[in-house]
């Protein structure tokens, strides 16, 4: 059967649907291609039928030629049901399908059994490259709420566009410069501690830094003494550099401890440090342009006619900002990467400095300008531990794996089973911590609450990873093998096919995720896939039924295994085996 979206997902069912219905159209409209045609089909928004034709859309190639009711009426006298289209009916300007569900579902469970791990997966990318800044903590400070969105939701967008045929380049981007970095050589020479640095550095450094802004507010001279030492490190001093080096390099290994538990994964490790000559490059650029204006001594681009106000690019002393570091690192990286789309998850907070940031690089005549994107995301509200305000993710990971453990350790049979119950219940908390971040709209500020996280029968992360763990139960309990000949006539149950129909979305679901780089979107079908699972659990039994019908339910409980675990692996779970 030919198909009418190349960008479309080659695994799609939907799109099987969609071109089994234009096969009809077509010699309908003869002077309509088959993309034209499809752009009339769609999804219906009503439980009563599957697909609707969309007469008026005839309008965008050329002058109706009839009542929109009259044409619907007269396709759907000369369109057929076949092996797959079941119902077709005219409702006023529209033309009404329904598609065969028992040809769906065998239809899906072919493609999952052939294609497994990469079931949704396409070459929408073809190759292309797409960068992703995301974490980014800064030094010395520590591992936040704020941070933890960004490494999900950043985490979340490098694994989409991988599954969608891109190359993709994630990076953190290390907040490891700036004057601050000066106030804590000041803050280490008063409080610093050998033992401590190397026990805990990011914990240390921050207990330094919380003590010596403290100490500066009583006395603003310290601020001083900063600036000199951040300006040494921009000129190059050596012990300047030293010092800040060494808190660079042992915070770099406490963070990937925390990563490593996170099961998130960087290409590179950059910082605003590496970029003093691409600096340099482009404030000559700028200055060439004629964007520079000067301010006593200081200097910045005018953003007025854009109403973007000034944007501050050198401090009279001579040291720079976030925004001159980053013109600098957008120019290295398409250098480099040559990107199709470039992606800066960071807080909704920073919108304007990102607004500045990429009218500054259109007005310095850099045409890939466009292809860079600020995506943003609300606030976490109330992340503590049960004991009080705490902010470093060590702390919340820890509780959560407590909590859960807890949890499991109530049910004594199930718990006996599990061969690594710190491991299982460290997943089964972070699943929690993930998946109610990423269950409001990125854009959302949301309250952080223990008893919702940990709730393994609302829509929260134990929830899916219970709808996993169980569906490996049924393979490990059944005591049927798993046979991709199985005759899956004999699965005719309205739960079964509701089951299919909710993994046949998963690729459509999984594209439109990505283009509204969205992890909510991959989330809530998550939710909807687990509940179909957990009906069709209720009714259709495997132990203890026929070879054939056992057989044959196993094949579709294994196909509902795969497309779940697929969509949670692109979340950055890891989907248990058991709980």
């Amino acid at each position: 059967m030919e198909t009418t979206n190349n960008n479309a997902p080659a695994n799609s069912i939907d799109d099987q649907f969609v071109d089994a219905i234009i096969d009809q159209l077509q010699p309908l409209n003869p002077n309509l291609t088959r993309v034209q045609i499809s752009e009339m089909v769609g999804r219906s928004t009503k439980k009563t039928n599957d697909y609707t034709i969309m007469v008026a859309k005839l309008n965008k190639f050329g002058k109706l030629p009839g009542n929109p009711a009259a044409i619907a009426a007269d396709w759907a006298s000369k369109m057929s049901p076949n092996d797959w289209l079941s119902e077709i009916a005219a409702a006023g300007p529209l033309v009404t399908i329904n598609i065969n569900k028992s040809k769906l579902l065998k239809e899906v469970i072919r493609l999952v059994v052939e294609q497994k791990e990469k079931y949704g997966c396409s070459k929408e990318g073809n190759g292309e490259t797409v960068v992703v800044e995301f974490s980014s903590p800064n030094i010395a400070k520590p591992f936040h709420a704020g941070h933890l969105r960004s490494t999900i939701i950043g985490n979340f967008l490098q694994n989409i566009h991988r599954a969608l045929g891109y190359n993709v380049v994630g990076i953190n981007y290390l907040g490891d410069w700036g004057k601050q970095y000066g106030l804590l050589a000041v803050g280490y020479d008063r409080y610093g501690s050998e033992e401590q640095l190397k026990a805990d550095a990011i914990r240390h450094l921050y207990d330094i830094y919380v003590k010596i802004n403290a100490d500066a507010e009583a006395t603003p001279t310290i601020h001083d003494e900063a600036r000199l030492i951040f300006k040494g490190m921009e000129e190059g001093d050596e012990k300047a550099l030293g010092i800040w080096k060494r808190f660079r390099d042992l915070s770099i290994e406490e963070y990937k401890k925390i990563y490593q538990r996170l099961n998130v994964h960087f290409d590179v490790y950059a910082g605003e440090s590496l970029l003093s000559e691409a600096m340099e490059k482009q404030f000559k650029a700028l200055e060439e342009k004629g964007l520079l204006t000067d301010d006593k001594g200081a200097r910045m681009i005018d953003l007025k006619p854009y109403k973007l106000n000034v944007a501050l690019v050198k401090k009279t002393d001579g040291t720079t900002l976030y925004i001159t570091r980053d013109i600098a690192a957008a120019y290295e990286r398409f250098q480099e990467y040559k990107f199709k789309k470039m992606f800066y998850v960071v807080a909704a907070q920073q919108n304007f400095h990102f607004q500045q940031l990429f009218k500054i690089l259109e007005l310095m005549g850099y045409e890939w300008a466009n292809r860079c994107q600020h995506i943003s995301f609300g606030m976490v509200k109330g992340m503590s531990t049960r004991k009080g305000t705490v902010v470093f993710l060590q702390d919340i990971l820890t509780e959560a794996n407590r909590e859960m453990r807890e949890i499991m350790e109530k049910n004594q049979e199930k718990f006996a089973e599990i061969s690594d119950p710190d491991m299982v219940a460290d997943v089964v908390g972070m699943s929690a911590v993930f998946i109610q971040d990423m269950s409001a709209g990125r854009n959302k500020d949301y309250e952080f609450a223990w008893d919702r996280v940990l709730d393994a029968k609302g829509h929260t992360g134990p929830y899916l990873q219970f709808a996993h763990a169980r569906l490996c139960g049924v393979e490990r309990k059944a005591g049927v093998a798993i046979n991709l000949d199985a005759n899956l006539d004999l699965v005719t149950e309205r739960e079964a096919l509701d089951l299919a129909v909710a993994i046949s979305k998963y690729p459509a679901a999984l594209s439109l995720a990505a283009q509204l780089a969205e992890p909510s979107t991959l989330v809530t079908y998550l939710f909807e896939l687990s509940h179909a699972i957990s009906v069709a659990h209720n009714v259709l039994w495997v132990k203890g039924q026929p070879r054939d019908i056992a057989e044959a339910r196993m094949l579709l409980y294994y196909a509902a295994r795969v497309t779940l675990g697929n969509g949670m692996r692109i979340l950055g779970l890891t989907p248990l085996e058991r709980m």
